[in-house]
């Protein structure tokens, strides 16, 4: 059984492509999201290369004991005028691999993201979760993070 205890986070590599896309593509709305194929479409690969060329993003995944990815996040740092010209984080992606939740890795790879957007001189740090998470909103809430804002999305 993988614990919080046995897990490293790390920057993720092209070789865990896969394993992020399928955290990605299991649940209702990953579903309908993602193109879960063999191989994974080029697009993934390409998505890759810019996120680990732009020095204000950073993808980690968590690896459990034997090495195999079981959650993974995107830290985002965005420079801004607002706020005093001060800088944000913000959480995009943040996914367990369903056989591993409820087990304290989630909440391992938030408190890293928190700790290093901290460290990056961020006064504070932003996620979006769908409407419909409903206990992903609980397990926010519960490390501190408070309802603050009405989302909105246009799709191209």
């Amino acid at each position: 059984m993988t614990e919080a205890s046995s897990i490293t986070i790390r920057r993720a590599r092209r070789e865990d492509v896969a394993a992020i896309v399928g955290m990605l593509a299991d649940d209702p709305l990953g579903s309908t999201r993602e193109r879960i194929a063999d191989p994974l479409p080029q697009s993934y690969y390409d998505a890759f290369a810019r996120v680990e060329r732009d020095p204000n993003l950073q993808l980690v995944v968590a690896v459990d004991g034997e090495g195999a990815v079981v959650g993974c996040l995107q830290l985002a740092v965005l420079p801004g005028i607002s706020s005093q010209g001060s800088s944000r984080g913000l959480l995009e992606d943040v996914r367990v691999a369903t056989h591993c939740r409820s087990r304290g890795i989630g909440e391992l790879l938030v408190q890293w993201a928190v700790a290093e957007a901290r460290a990056q001189g961020c006064t504070l740090v932003e996620l979006l979760t769908h409407h419909t998470r409903v206990d992903a909103q609980r397990f926010y809430e519960r490390l501190g993070f408070a309802r603050s804002h009405v989302g909105m999305t246009l799709r191209f």
